[in-house]
């Protein structure tokens, strides 16, 4: 069990870190496996060791499997970070591909807390205004059509919880 093995090496390289900063250290524990039963398994280990953060990969790992682990975060109290591993398979094919906005929306629909949503610097880069279209499109309960920023329809997600989207190497998702 390599991943059990990875997750000993996280807490112990945390706590130590954390004695010796007097800072609040983390981790996001990648708990993507190939069900959902062993997800949760992972999800729990991760949490019997004090760790509050795991990790997905909701798109290799799929909707479904992602929904239950979602739920399960929620039930124990464990931050569901989703990362977006295969996107560009996906969402950077121009001519037959999804739009990551459709994937971000499918996302809100199964469940996380945030998700890697990328930015318009770097090595993430998009279209600023579609960007932070999608980004609006994760957060906010409702979203005014905006075609410049590629909302093409008014969205009202109620009381469906957003998602709030995050950017890797410190990167803020407005930089």
């Amino acid at each position: 069990m390599r991943w059990r093995d990875r997750f000993l090496f996280c807490a112990e390289a945390i706590y130590k870190a954390q004695a010796e900063t007097g800072e609040i250290k983390g981790h996001y524990l990648n708990v993507t496996a190939a069900t959902s039963e062993e997800m949760i398994k992972r999800a729990k280990c991760a949490k019997e060791l004090g760790l509050p953060i795991i990790m997905h990969d909701y798109i290799t790992g799929g909707f479904t499997a992602n929904t239950s682990l979602a739920i399960y975060c929620r039930d124990e109290g464990l931050l569901l970070h989703i990362h977006r591993a295969m996107h560009a398979v996906i969402d950077r094919q121009r001519n037959h591909g999804i739009h990551f906005r459709v994937l971000a929306k499918a996302l809100r629909l199964s469940g996380g807390d945030h998700l890697h949503s990328g930015t318009v610097v770097g090595k993430l880069e998009g279209e600023r205004n579609v960007t932070l279209g999608f980004v609006d499109l994760m957060r906010d309960a409702y979203v005014e059509k905006d075609r410049d920023r590629g909302v093409y329809f008014t969205q009202d997600w109620a009381s469906l919880p957003g998602v709030m989207p995050v950017a890797s190497g410190g990167i803020h998702v407005w930089h």
